[in-house]
């Protein structure tokens, strides 16, 4: 367990940093860009990225150096989150990361704060102490909040409320509530600094959508498939024939079994039809990376909400450039 977070004597990029009406955000743990593309599509401008797997990496600039190159020519897009200086990294207001939830999830063995990648969590805990932002968003896997018997989620919220001084609210979202042709229900937990907030603040999760964007005979580009909601996308492992307990990615379509791919993956993630895969990634890197990402529309609509927090609280003064009260 890491040690106790320091208070931080002075807030040095606290944050508020946005330029005119354009929010900043950094997104870190990014895997190939979920929260890129959902907080770029709400109108905000991403100043710092990390991610450790060179090909993730490699995915993630192919798709995100066309709209935001200066995040690459300025090398801010860092790899070892564990290196990284915080002091280093530009002003921003939100903090994004979905960090590694293996530590934690059903299909790994759960080891939470024992594993080197749970300890991740608490370089997270020291760019929010040190850089003071105005609000933050992190993802993992449902399962976070039983780990240990709940103690290492109370941990988190600990370190979160107690120590570093943010706002603290945490819900299990589904990807099919925001639109998107799979379950894949995923921790949403969100803050903001205690000082720009009123008292009796509480932070409301966007209600759930009754329609789905796209449909599986969507995503098949076919007139029928077996499931109106498909399998969570996994990161990989053995295929399992449609009619095993296992099953994830045979589906039924057009009344013929078919296998699921990453031209299909990306759709039910949300990603836009524009992101492409480099042309040398191998097809189960390809679904490993989509079964790491997030569900874009997911992130997208708590994202907003986030932003009108942020606004309510900036159009009454309450904000200062740095994100400080005034």
């Amino acid at each position: 367990m890491a040690k106790k977070m320091k208070k931080a004597a002075s807030a040095s990029n606290s944050g508020g940093a946005k330029s005119g009406d354009t929010y900043r955000f950094i997104d870190l743990f990014a895997g190939i860009g979920g929260f890129h593309y959902a907080f770029k599509d709400l109108g905000c401008k991403c100043v710092f990225a990390s991610e450790w797997d060179d090909a993730a990496r490699k995915t993630y600039e192919h798709n995100h150096r066309r709209h935001d190159p200066e995040l690459f020519e300025s090398d801010h897009f860092a790899r070892d989150i564990t290196k990284v200086v915080p002091e280093s990294i530009p002003d921003f207001d939100i903090l994004t990361a979905g960090f590694p939830c293996q530590p934690f999830s059903q299909a790994g063995k759960k080891k939470g704060f024992e594993d080197v990648r749970g300890t991740l969590f608490f370089n997270v805990a020291e760019i929010l102490r040190v850089k003071q932002p105005a609000a933050f968003f992190l993802e993992n896997v449902r399962h976070l909040q039983a780990h240990d018997g709940g103690r290492t989620f109370a941990r988190i919220q600990e370190v979160i409320t107690q120590e570093l001084g943010y706002s603290f609210a945490a819900k299990v979202v589904k990807a099919s509530d925001f639109g998107l042709p799979q379950h894949r229900p995923r921790l949403f937990m969100v803050g903001f600094r205690k000082d720009i907030l009123p008292e009796d603040f509480e932070f409301n999760f966007p209600q759930p959508q009754k329609d789905l964007r796209i449909t599986m005979e969507e995503v098949w580009g076919a007139k029928q498939c077996n499931r109106k909601i498909g399998f969570t996308l996994r990161v990989g492992g053995r295929a399992s024939g449609i009619h095993d307990r296992r099953n994830w990615d045979m589906y039924m379509v057009d009344g013929k079994v078919k296998k699921l791919g990453p031209e299909q993956g990306k759709l039910m993630m949300g990603l836009p039809r524009t992101f492409e895969f480099p042309s040398d990634m191998a097809e189960t890197q390809k679904m490993k990376q989509l079964g790491n990402s997030v569900a874009v529309d997911a992130i997208k609509a708590t994202g907003g909400r986030i932003l009108s927090v942020l606004s309510e609280r900036s159009s009454q003064k309450v904000m200062t450039r740095r994100g400080r009260s005034s």
